[in-house]
């Protein structure tokens, strides 16, 4: 079995693209369909073992696959990654920039640190790796860019932090849109929803046991998002059919943050979920909450 996506198989053949934090959730499923549309992917983040095992799962499927450890957080890692890529493959089409997090915290109770480091981790490290692939590559060659921001347009209560974070993410993505259009470069983002991903998992307490179950009741579609719908949205804005399209934030929600509490959502009823990823599974969060169904 191999990855089943919408788009031709050799969309991406002989294309470069690297994909942050491709060692799980939606940088992992973007990794694997690119891989399967004939790109060499190269996936980065911190733990080499995740690196390993999806490195692991894309050789197995047949396709070509490249793993570098590197913290974005860190400038000069990032310069080294981003060089090393340009001098292994000659070349970088993509950029996707999907590694990020946070925590759950009322903003009372979210320290100095703790605001520094999801700013770092979202907003900061988008940035260098955004200016490392134009100053090392696309300024010359040109290229694509697609960075990560999430459903923050009524604001993010209780994650404050991670909403600055999102926010500062998708006016970098429109500046840039314009800064390096005159190279050929288009810079776009995606703003996923609540996506049934493996980072469900990472959350505890009243988070884990009350509100991610409770999520898909404030979707209009009535359902939580897959990873493969953020994916193809990812994999489209790269290819060359989003040839035009540059500065856009594209929102992968469900229409959730579009209503308001003023209007009553119905049952829904015709909205089935796309899920093109033969390795996708359901997050331990989900399906506790199913089992007690």
């Amino acid at each position: 079995m191999s990855y089943r996506s919408i788009f031709r198989p050799d969309a991406f053949a002989g294309k470069v693209v690297i994909v942050t934090g491709g060692g799980s959730g939606i940088g992992r499923c973007t990794a694997h369909e690119l891989a399967a549309l004939g790109a060499h992917v190269v996936i980065t983040g911190r733990k080499i073992e995740k690196l390993q095992h999806v490195s692991n799962e894309i050789t197995e499927d047949g396709c070509k696959v490249h793993f570098i450890v590197c913290d974005n957080r860190e400038e000069q890692q990032v310069k080294e990654m981003i060089a090393e890529v340009i001098e292994k493959f000659g070349r970088l089409d993509g950029l996707v920039n999907n590694a990020g997090g946070q925590f759950p915290s009322a903003l009372e109770g979210i320290s100095a640190n703790g605001f520094d480091a999801v700013i770092r981790n979202n907003l900061h490290s988008t940035f260098y790796l955004m200016r490392e692939a134009y100053n090392q590559w696309m300024e010359k060659n040109g290229g694509s860019i697609v960075n990560m921001t999430a459903d923050m347009w009524g604001g993010m209560p209780g994650m404050g932090h991670s909403g600055a974070a999102r926010s500062g993410v998708d006016n970098l993505t429109k500046t840039a849109s314009v800064e390096w259009g005159k190279s050929g470069v288009r810079v776009n983002a995606v703003a996923p929803g609540w996506i049934l991903s493996s980072g469900m998992d990472t959350y505890s307490g009243v988070f884990a046991e009350v509100i991610i179950p409770s999520l898909s009741n404030n979707v209009p579609l009535q359902r939580m998002g897959t990873e493969s719908e953020v994916s193809s949205a990812i994999v489209y804005l790269l290819s060359e059919a989003a040839g035009f399209i540059s500065g856009v934030t594209l929102r992968i929600d469900g229409a959730a943050s579009q209503g308001t509490r003023m209007y009553p959502l119905s049952d829904a009823k015709n909205s089935e979920s796309y899920n093109g990823f033969h390795r996708a599974f359901i997050p331990d969060v989900i399906k506790k909450r199913n089992n007690q169904a």
